[in-house]
């Protein structure tokens, strides 16, 4: 639902046309499809742009849209074709000099090497694995620094490990495997999964790929081809297999931050800032964000799974769940909140799969949790159920974007009903875009 917005005249609005759909997921959001012409009148913030579609106005994601010159050769050339092939902005749709540069810097490799769960869950897999690594080819795709493929040479006895790095950190590895005296095992290649070239296939493939809410910046495509390309018959992945849990919970602290902090600030009524910091700060979801076991308002579930030896790369366009939620207590249901889990099989006969967890029960990693805000919170009570879908959608442009659209039903108990299935209550549905 769009809402006309009374406004100042705009003497020379801004033309420019949508890359690609987008669902609003606000009353204050504009949706639109691929290849509308928008007028932009105000650009409050680098995210969001105040614009006008067909006589609507609302505020739409800066980056669907692409600027420029409009002229009518132009426009009835994008009603054609979804993408402007003389549009320079779009020479990169994985962006890969933002991405492949910000591994390039030290800033990640110290947050990612800090996260002492992730980082000794992979030394756990190859340590517990260390026999039947012996003599077996390896290929760390995305390495980095190199602590995977360093833990490889010490624990076990690989014939070879290829450490594949598509950043500039690649020429730092080559250093650290040489101090590290590993030059004999671990081979350095520097280019990108899709192009680089091996003389033999592997027997493991190993890597570091998942992202904010499983999937996002989508590096997971690129272990996906290199399986394909050179993992042998009857090869490991590691991770073997990856899901995404979903709870409802509360958010009482970050909803009084952003939110409720407009009421009465200093003793001054503010509210009417309260639907622009809705817009602002609930629009995309929390990154980084570390839920109390106590807000969780259910037992979690798993509402999508991967299995790394059969997903294909057109599967990862749009996946989707659904959950189905019994509320354990009374409180605010202010949003979800996601983490995933992925899963090591072992090459031992009889040996334990490793598993790597971010969820609020086990110690923090560096990925934390993802919280997904509603427009505005919803009294439940212990019996009511959540039921309903999630989907991420891949951007069709920009590659390393998603959106994510929660669609549920709050279901109130009644006394002829004690197993959570009961009258709606109320029903809600919001997209979230995530982009870097």
């Amino acid at each position: 639902m769009q809402t006309e917005k009374e406004d100042e005249d705009d003497a020379s609005p801004e033309e420019c046309f949508a890359r690609s759909d987008f669902t609003g997921g606000g009353s204050d959001q504009l949706s639109f499809s691929s290849g509308d012409k928008l007028l932009v009148h105000a650009k409050p913030s680098s995210d969001w742009w105040w614009a006008e579609l067909r006589g609507v106005r609302g505020y739409v994601p800066a980056s669907y849209l692409r600027t420029g010159a409009a002229g009518e050769e132009e426009q009835e050339e994008e009603e054609e074709v979804e993408v402007d092939d003389d549009d320079t902005s779009l020479e990169d749709p994985w962006q890969d000099e933002e991405y492949f540069g910000s591994y390039g810097t030290l800033r990640l490799h110290l947050e990612m090497l800090s996260d002492k769960s992730r980082t000794e869950a992979y030394r756990q897999v190859i340590r517990s694995n260390s026999a039947s690594l012996r003599n077996k080819v390896v290929m760390d795709l995305g390495c980095g620094t190199g602590i995977i493929s360093l833990f490889c040479a010490q624990l076990a006895q690989p014939s070879v490990v290829y450490a594949v790095e598509a950043s500039s950190m690649a020429d730092y590895t080559r250093q650290l495997v040489k101090q590290n005296e590993c030059e004999e095992v671990v081979t350095v290649l520097q280019g990108r999964a899709e192009e680089i070239e091996l003389p033999e296939q592997v027997d493991v493939l190993v890597s570091e790929w998942m992202g904010n809410c499983l999937l996002f910046e989508f590096m997971v495509e690129s272990v996906l081809l290199a399986r394909d390309r050179w993992l042998r018959e009857g090869g490991v992945m590691w991770p073997s297999s990856a899901a995404l849990a979903l709870v409802p919970c509360q958010a009482d602290t970050y909803y009084a931050e952003k939110m409720a902090f407009w009421e009465r600030p200093y003793g001054l009524d503010f509210t009417p800032l309260q639907p622009l910091a809705q817009q602002e700060f609930f629009t995309k979801p929390k990154f980084s964000h570390l839920i109390e076991p106590s807000d969780c308002l259910s037992a979690p579930c798993d509402v999508i799974y991967l299995d790394m030896y059969t997903l294909q790369v057109k599967d990862l366009e749009e996946i989707k769940g659904q959950f189905h939620f019994c509320v354990e207590k009374s409180g605010v249901f202010h949003g979800f909140t996601a983490w995933f889990t992925v899963h090591f099989e072992s090459l031992e006969t009889g040996g334990a799969t490793v598993e790597l967890n971010t969820g609020p029960n086990s110690e923090p990693t560096h990925w934390k949790q993802t919280l997904f805000m509603l427009d505005r919170p919803v009294s439940v009570y212990a019996g009511d159920s959540i039921s309903g879908t999630i989907v991420l959608r891949r951007n069709p442009v920009w590659r390393r974007h998603m959106t994510v659209t929660l669609h549920w039903n709050i279901n109130s108990t009644t006394e002829e009903t004690d197993n959570c299935q009961a009258n709606i209550k109320s029903v809600g549905t919001k997209s979230f875009p995530m982009w870097r």
